[in-house]
Parts: C-alpha cells; structure tokens; sequence
C-alpha cells in the first residue's frame, strides 16, 4: 500500500557515450539503484538512452539493435531484485522497421513497449530518416529477444492495482494538436512518462517547461519528463538533461541544465488527491464521454513496496497563502474581486451606504479596505461608508483605539454605540443571570450588534457589509443571527491565514500612521471580545485557545474540502508540513474540533448571506458545497 496515495517519481538524466551501449546500460543500472534506495516507486530515464539518442544513420544498423536488446536484457537482470518499474528507452526493428520505443521494465520483465508517435522533420529534427511513427505498427505485441511476447502500442496504461496508473508519450509527442498523453489521461492515467530527446536552444528550456506545466494540468496529472544531456554528440546541437516533473500544473521538481554527472531529481506526488480531482471536475468527465477511442490495454506491475515518507512531497503549511514573488499580484487581485462583487451589490440595490461593524478584528478591518476600494470604483466617497464601533462587555482597549484611529484614518462616517445598556435590558426580558458566563452571554451581545447594524442601515438606506471569514464559516464560529448574517459578505471565501496576508499587503501600501495601526490588528491575537477582560485589561477570550490555532483549521480545511483527505492521512499530512512548530498533539485535538465542529454547524452554512468566491475553495451553500444540515460526521472522527 501507498502512503495515501503518495508515490517517489523519480527523473534521471545519466551521462551517456554515442554508441557505447554497455557504458550506458552500466550508468542507467548505476542510476537506478541510487533513485530506488533514495525510495522512488518509478524511474524515468531519456529517449534512445541505450544508445544515445544523436546516433544518426548508426540506427540503421542492425549491430547496434543487437547491443540495445542485449542491454535492455542485462539492464533487467540487474534491477530485479528493486522491483520497481524503470522507464526507459530504446531502437527496435518491428516488421522492417525501426521505431523509437520507451520500455517498461520490472522484476527482470519487460512489461510493455510504447513506440513514438510524432516523429518531426524540420530545421532541427530528421527523425523520419530513420524512425517510423507508430501509426505505421500493424501489431499489437511484439516477439522480444530474451523477454518472449511483450504487447506493444501506444494504448498501454499500466497500473498497480491502487493509485499507481501511468501512461506513456515520447519527446515531440507532447507537441501534437491531441498529444497521446491526453488520451491516456482519460483513460485512467493518472502519470504521465515522457523519455525525450530535445536539443538545447535558446528559450527551449522554458518552452519545455511551459508545456510540461500545461499538460499535466489539462490532463489533471503528474508529468514526468526527462531528456538526453551531456555525453550526446555536440556535432551540429547541443542537448541539456532538462527533467522536471509538474503536478496538476504545478512545478514539482526540475534539474539545473548541462550537468556533467548524473543527476536524479524526485518528487512525492499524491496520485489519491488528482483521482478526486478529476471526480469534481466536469471538463474532465465530459472530455470522457466525448472520447472516440477504443479502450486502452491495462498492464498490472508486479506488487512493490510502495511507503514513502513524503521527503519530496509539496506541502506547504499555510496552502492558501500565496508565495512570496507572487504575494503582491494576488493580493491585489483578490482584493480587486472582492470590491468589485461589493460594487455591483452596491449598484444592484441602490446603497446610499455601507454600514459595517468595526471591532478592531482581522475581518472587519479586511471589510473596511474592500469597501473602501468598492467606493473608490463607483467614486463614492469614503463617507458613505457607516463604520460602527459597538463596545461591549468584552471590549479591549487595544482593539477599540484601533477600530476608533482605522474610521478616523480611511474618512469613513463614525459612529460609536455601547450595548452594554441594551444588553443588561435583553437580560432583563430573559430573566438572565449575567454573571453566568454561558453562551446566552455572548450570543446576546453579538445579536445587540448585528440588530443595530440591520437598522442602521434601514435608516441610511444602505447595506450591512458582513465581516465573517471562511475559516469562522467551516468552523460555525459565529451567532447564529448574529454576526453569522449580513446582506453581503465580502469575506466569506477568505480564510483567516488568508486575511492576514491582505492585511500586510494593504499596510504595505497606505501611508504611515494607518500602516502601523493595521500591522498591530494582525499582531492582535484574534478573539470575538464577548467576554469581560482580565484585571489587567489584556484579552482574556481567545479563540485559538479554545479551537487550536487558525493555521491548522485553514490546512485541514484546504485538504478535506479541495481533495476529500480522509481524517488519518489529514493528521498525517498536518504532522509533516508543521514539523517542530505544532506537537502531535496539538494537531490530534484540532483536528477532532474541526471535523466535529464542521459537522455540527452546517446549518449556518445552509442558510449564509451571498458573498464572492475568491479561490477554489467556498462554502457557499448554493454551488460550492452542498451538504445536508443533519449529515451525521461519525465516519470522520479522527
């Protein structure tokens, strides 16, 4: 079994000699055993690396085909015992003609040949001399020296019976107008080998790259590519041992070009997480029904050890937090759909304003800058934004001064109402205790708020803006009716990591004073302030103590609602990516609240106020996550 789905791919690019045949074979062997005790599950090597992929007219002699099946034989013999397959390539003469083929090789067996189907005949390439596409096979297996009857074809899929389902293309098959690889991907494939033989010309290796990119993200599939380097002829092209391998369009691993030794690049990829892609993606599935090809040979490996320690695997702690040399152009661009879809609201209904409570928290400050920029796009003024700040029982001094200097700041109408009063009366109509510290404590304070903002904004004639996060919406960490509704909810597909990364941005780019007050609302630690203060008047609600840290939550979020991970391999992923930063334990327990807690409060989700969609994950009950209020969580208690 896999580690959940996780498989080592593995790309080589091992010095070669033109013609040698028994220096190769030695080098690829030499190769492969480092890659398999390094604990890769495939190995990839380049196009003709038997031989040498620059060989010219040598490949029409039959001395040479002769040493590459004998190669391929003894490169068999002395992988056995790693038993995992190797993907390599070779010359082979089928019914007097000469293909280009990619072997896969296991267990001291050749399982398939997969010949080339694009053979280009340009400026550059003049493969055609030597080489039939596969077009021209009128066989489906081949007899082959040493191996016996092997199939053959460009319709082979092989698989380990789990996750592991590769298809093979050869070098400029990725080109194509329909690459081969897009059929495979259809049929089941959910990794893509590509031996390839490419020149190295100026540009080149980004071009290459670009296409990997792209094709393994149109396929929704993992792209390994390696390609002939140092040690091919440099008579008239030089070739650079580009390898990378992408994941579903994301860049995995990839080599420095033009090493002179050999060199193996590795990447964990989760093969479970691209099969629930492909299950939530219509383009692919209507791309399925569409296809017009007869089904595709399945080739079962022999049984591997397939664990792996996910080494090589990409996961990023903070998964919704754009990287660094990106981080400005998102952000400006998430910022940007937020306030247009405000603006539109804000045209559709006819808001003379905006009404917004403001408590000096991450959300509501992320509101009051969308609105801002939402006025600023319809050249509203900034005055026609109603920021409220409510004190309650709860109330800092820290986050009031905040909230009161951001209103005065921005230029927004301020207005200031304490509930405290109004709150004591609702106990009063209760006969509640306020002493008791329960949640009829604090939901009535919240509801105080959201009641006063709704009419407010009846007398304004304007619109509440709603403040709430995706995190507090995956959560149910709200009032229901409470500061859980709004006529619009700006933030409702940003989560809270998220939230934090704007924040920086917009104090990036405003002037001194308002720069500093926002980086002390990201310093603040988060809490709803229903609760009165310590003696000290520091904060003495605070949600992440109560729920586990919002880093956590967003991950588990991220990877339960994006790739449907089950509750051990969520433990397990979050223990990788928060090594040495959060125990075992701390991730044990928030795991168990936010599946119990994301069970138990669908109901808010069921009935939560429009807002935009900013990324690819959302809650909305109206297309992005259709759950019955009353689904029961017992099967995904951790």
């Amino acid at each position: 079994m896999s580690t959940y789905g996780y498989y080592r791919l593995a790309a080589a690019t091992p010095r070669v000699r033109v013609a040698d045949v028994a220096y190769n074979r030695e080098e690829m062997v030499r190769a492969m055993k480092e890659a398999a005790a390094n604990g890769a599950h495939a190995v990839l090597f380049p196009e003709l690396c038997l031989t040498g992929a620059s060989c010219g007219d040598l490949f029409f002699i039959p001395h040479l085909h002769q040493a590459a099946l004998r190669a391929l034989t003894q490169f068999a013999a002395d992988t056995a015992r790693l038993s995992i397959p190797a993907i390599l390539s070779l010359p082979l003469e089928v019914e007097g003609g000469i293909y280009s083929v990619a072997a896969v090789v296991q267990g001291g067996h050749v399982l398939g040949l997969v010949p080339k189907s694009i053979l280009p005949n340009n400026r550059s390439h003049y493969e055609q001399r030597q080489f039939r596409p596969a077009s021209d096979l009128r066989v489906s297996e081949v007899n082959l020296p040493g191996f016996g009857i092997v199939p053959i074809g460009t319709d082979l899929i092989f698989s380990d019976g789990a996750d592991f389902v590769f298809g093979i293309e050869i070098g400029d098959d990725l080109q194509g107008l329909i690459p081969p690889s897009s059929t495979l991907a259809l049929q089941g494939a959910r990794v893509i080998f590509n031996p390839a033989a490419s020149m190295a010309l100026a540009c080149g290796a980004q071009y290459t790259r670009t296409m990997v990119q792209q094709q393994s993200s149109r396929c929704l599939s993992a792209y390994v590519y390696a390609s002939a380097g140092v040690g091919e002829s440099t008579q008239d092209a030089v070739y650079g041992g580009q390898a990378i391998i992408a994941d579903n369009g994301r860049i995995a691993a990839e080599n420095k070009l033009f090493s002179r030794e050999t060199g193996i690049i590795y990447a964990d990829i989760d093969l479970q997480r691209l099969a629930v892609a492909r299950s939530s993606e219509s383009s692919y599935n209507d791309c399925r029904v569409a296809l017009n090809a007869a089904p595709a040979r399945r080739i079962m490996l022999a049984k591997f050890d397939a664990r792996c320690d996910l080494a090589y695997a990409w996961l990023p702690s903070r998964p919704f937090v754009p990287e660094p040399h990106e981080c400005t152009a998102r952000c400006e661009e998430i910022l940007n759909i937020q306030a247009s879809a405000l603006a539109k609201r804000i045209e559709h209904t006819h808001a003379k304003t905006l009404v917004i409570g403001i408590s000096g928290g991450l959300d509501s400050t992320l509101a009051l800058m969308v609105s801002v920029r939402a006025c600023r796009m319809l050249g509203m003024p900034n005055s026609s934004i109603l920021a409220v700040t409510m004190p309650g029982f709860g109330t800092t001094g820290r986050t009031h001064s905040n909230a009161v200097a951001m209103m005065k700041l921005l230029g927004v109408t301020f207005k200031e109402v304490n509930i405290k009063e109004s709150c004591l009366l609702q106990f009063q109509d209760l006969d509640f205790d306020p002493s008791l510290r329960t949640s009829t404590y604090e939901n009535v304070q919240a509801r105080q708020r959201t009641s006063l903002l709704m009419n407010l904004a009846n007398k304004t004639g304007g619109m509440v803006v709603g403040t709430g996060d995706l995190s507090e919406i995956a959560l149910g960490w709200s009032t229901y009716n409470g500061d859980h509704m709004s006529m619009y909810a700006v933030n409702c597909s940003v989560p809270k990591t998220l939230i934090r990364c704007l924040l920086a941005h917009e104090a990036a780019h405003c002037e001194k004073d308002l720069a500093e007050t926002i980086q002390d609302v990201i310093d603040t630690p988060v809490s709803p302030e229903l609760l009165p203060p310590a003696e000290d008047g520091s904060m003495e609600q605070k949600t992440e103590d109560i729920l586990g840290p919002y880093d956590l939550h967003d991950f588990f979020l991220y990877h339960f609602i994006k790739y449907g991970a089950e509750p051990t391999k969520l433990r397990v992923l979050a223990q990788v990516a928060f090594a040495g930063e959060f125990s075992e334990q701390l991730i044990g327990r928030t795991l168990e609240i936010f599946l119990r807690r994301f069970f138990q409060q669908q109901f808010k989700r069921s009935c939560m106020p429009d807002g935009p969609k900013v990324g690819t994950i959302a809650l909305s009950p109206r297309g992005d996550w259709r759950m019955p209020t009353d689904a029961c969580g017992e099967l995904w208690k951790p």
